[in-house]
């Protein structure tokens, strides 16, 4: 008997804070995109709760294979970091990062996707989203300390992103100004002032989803249909390289 070839899914990672590390919960972004690529692609969460760029880029060779082999079949990578970088340096030091190397930072891991593989035109920047800083000022008292978010510091971070995506070749979805767009009433799609609500998440599946389905669209759905299954000899399907 032939040696049976192990089925490899493409991969699309996301990479990134609280934010990606709590888009699997029920209803949230990471999970709505995983259902849409069930049998096309596996959606790994690589999100780190507290983590801010430099960390990321400290972190991100311990997350990929260090040969561009079979096993780094990536369709996409989210990179999605800023809220925490954005914090305020004198109320948050160890989370702040400058704007300056935090753009450079950016750069860094666009830079380390491509040893492994990762080109450009595969990457995903995603910008952090606005603050309410009524409702992050009551989180922040409850954890006794003041304020260490601005609204219009992330946007600093945000237009960052966006400049460095654009000087790279990577798509950007800019959350921080799609949320806001037309004066619209941002303050829903945050549960806490700074982490998304479950109305924000549905806004920022529907808006990845609009950049990351030409990226898989063209990728097959892995393994037969169940109907096509050959009855009478299943391992005529089942067991061909597909």
């Amino acid at each position: 008997m032939s040696k049976i070839k192990t089925v490899i899914w493409p991969k699309v990672i996301l990479f990134g804070d609280s934010i990606t590390q709590g888009s699997f919960q029920p209803n949230g972004w990471g999970a709505d995109i995983a259902h849409k690529l069930a049998r096309k692609c596996d959606v790994l969460n690589r999100g780190l709760s507290g983590y801010n760029s430099r960390w990321g880029k400290i972190l991100l060779p311990r997350l990929f294979s260090s040969t561009n082999s079979e096993e780094n079949n990536i369709a996409a990578v989210t990179v999605f970091f800023g809220s925490n970088d954005c914090a305020l340096q004198d109320k948050n030091p160890q989370q702040h990062v400058p704007l300056q190397e935090y753009s450079e930072n950016l750069k860094e891991i666009t830079r380390l996707l491509a040893s492994v593989g990762v080109s450009a035109d595969r990457v995903i920047f995603i910008t952090p989203p606005p603050i309410n800083e009524s409702a992050w000022e009551k989180e922040c008292i409850v954890k006794g300390c003041t304020l260490n978010r601005h609204n219009s510091v992330a946007g600093q971070y945000a237009q960052a992103c966006v400049q460095v995506a654009r000087q790279c070749g990577a798509d950007v979805l800019d959350l921080w100004t799609l949320m806001q767009k037309d004066g619209q009433d941002y303050t829903a799609f945050l549960s806490d002032g700074l982490h998304l609500s479950q109305e924000g998440n549905q806004f920022v599946s529907q808006h990845l989803w609009e950049l990351l389905e030409s990226r898989v669209a063209h990728l097959p759905f892995i393994l037969p249909y169940w109907g096509d299954v050959d009855t009478k000899s299943p391992e005529s399907s089942l067991l061909c390289d597909q």
